[in-house]
C-alpha cells in the first residue's frame, strides 16, 4: 500500500486519509477509511464476483464500470440487493486505454479543479484503495437525499427523447451544446441562472480536454420546490490522456449547423470567439459573457498546484498540464 501524504479527495498536503473537509462533503462528516475491504476486482476472484453481480443491479449512465455503495462504520461496502445506495465507486476499467490505470486520479483532479477554482458544483469525490492499493474513485450521490431519499433525476438523452431504439448506437453523440441550451430553456423553470452554470461546464470541459461531455453526462434534478435545476456536474476528466479524441463529444459541437459554423477557427476548431458566439446564442448577456470567458482564459496558480498534488505519475501531470495549456491559448484567440 502506498503511503499517503495528502488528503485523496481535496489534494490538500498533511493528510494521511481523508481531510475534515473531504469528509463533510463526500461522506456527510463521519469518519471513513480511504482503504476498501476488499481486493482489487481483477486481483481477486470471489471479490471480482461480487463486483460482477454488484454492477448488474444499477442503472447509470456512462461507459465506465460503475458500483454502487454504502457508508458502514467507517467503511465504504457494495450495497445489496434492494439497498439504498448513497454512493458510487468506479475502479479501473477493464480496458486498454492509454493510461488506463490512472484514470480514477483523472477524474479525482479534473472534478477538484472544476470545483476549488472555478466554483462549478460538481458531486462531491475523491479516490478510495483497494487492500491491494489500487486506486479507485468515490463519488456521492446527488440523487438521494438523507431525508427525502430518491431525488428525480433526468439526462439529455431523456430530454432530448433519443435512445437507442430510434436513434442508432451513437445516440448520445449526435447533438449540439447549442441544442442541449434549447431543452434547458424547455425543462428548467430559472433557466437564466442555469444556462450560465451550463455554459461553464461547456467552457471547462473544452479547457480540460474533456472529449466525452455527450448528452448522459448532463442531467436535470428535482429542487425543493418540485422542479428542476441543472445537476451538479459529474464525469468530468482529461480524456484526452487516454483516447485520441476530438474537442467535443457532441459530434456538431458548440453550434446547430455543426462543422460549418462561420464562427470555428484552427481549421474547424474552436477558440475564444467560437465561445463568445456560443454564449449569445444560448442566451448570455455580452458584459457576463466576457467576464466568464475572462475567468477561464485567466491563469490561477492553484490549477498547476493541483496537478502536481494529484495522484497522476510524473510524466502524466507534465501532459495534463502542456495540454490544459494549450487550451487555454486558444481561449485567448477571439479574433
Amino acid at each position: 500500500m502506498m503511503e499517503i501524504t495528502r488528503c485523496p479527495s481535496t489534494l490538500n498536503e498533511g493528510f494521511s486519509t481523508y481531510s475534515p473537509v473531504a469528509l463533510k462533503n463526500l461522506f456527510a462528516g463521519k469518519k471513513v477509511s480511504h482503504i476498501l475491504p476488499y481486493d482489487s476486482p481483477e486481483k481477486n476472484e470471489a471479490d471480482n464476483e461480487l463486483f460482477i453481480e454488484n454492477v448488474e443491479h444499477i442503472s447509470i449512465s456512462g461507459v465506465q464500470e460503475k458500483e454502487v455503495c454504502v457508508i458502514e462504520k467507517g467503511v465504504i461496502r457494495l450495497s445489496e440487493k434492494g439497498e439504498q445506495s448513497t454512493h458510487i465507486l468506479k475502479p479501473i476499467p477493464l480496458s486498454r486505454l492509454k493510461r488506463v490505470k490512472e484514470i480514477p486520479a483523472n477524474e479525482n483532479l479534473t472534478m477538484q479543479i472544476a470545483s476549488q477554482v472555478y466554483g462549478i458544483e460538481t458531486a462531491a469525490n475523491g479516490l478510495c484503495f483497494f487492500k491491494t492499493g489500487e486506486p479507485a474513485y468515490v463519488t456521492k450521490r446527488f440523487d438521494v437525499d438523507a431525508k427525502k431519499g430518491k431525488l428525480r433525476k433526468e439526462d439529455f438523452s431523456s430530454l432530448a427523447g433519443v435512445m437507442p431504439i430510434n436513434a442508432g448506437s451513437n445516440y448520445k453523440y449526435e447533438y449540439s451544446y447549442e441544442e442541449i441550451a434549447e431543452l434547458i430553456r424547455r425543462f428548467v423553470p430559472a433557466w437564466r441562472i442555469e444556462m450560465e452554470k451550463f455554459y461553464k461546464m461547456v467552457l471547462f470541459n473544452f479547457l480540460f480536454s474533456n472529449g466525452d461531455a455527450h448528452l448522459k453526462n448532463f442531467s436535470v434534478i428535482e429542487t425543493t420546490k418540485g422542479d428542476f435545476r441543472l445537476a451538479p456536474a459529474y464525469d468530468l476528466l482529461n480524456t484526452h490522456l487516454h483516447v485520441d479524441d476530438t474537442d467535443f463529444a457532441l459530434s456538431r459541437g458548440l453550434f446547430r449547423e455543426g462543422a460549418k459554423s462561420e464562427f470555428l477557427k484552427y481549421n474547424g476548431k474552436a477558440n475564444g470567439r467560437s465561445f463568445e458566439e456560443f454564449g449569445r446564442r444560448i442566451g448570455i448577456g455580452e458584459k457576463r459573457i466576457a467576464e466568464i470567458l475572462q475567468q477561464f482564459s485567466a491563469i490561477y496558480p492553484q490549477t498547476e498546484e493541483l496537478i502536481n498534488a494529484s495522484f497522476l505519475l510524473p510524466d502524466t501531470k507534465k501532459t495534463y498540464t502542456s495540454e490544459y495549456r494549450q487550451r487555454r491559448n486558444r481561449l485567448l484567440d477571439t479574433k
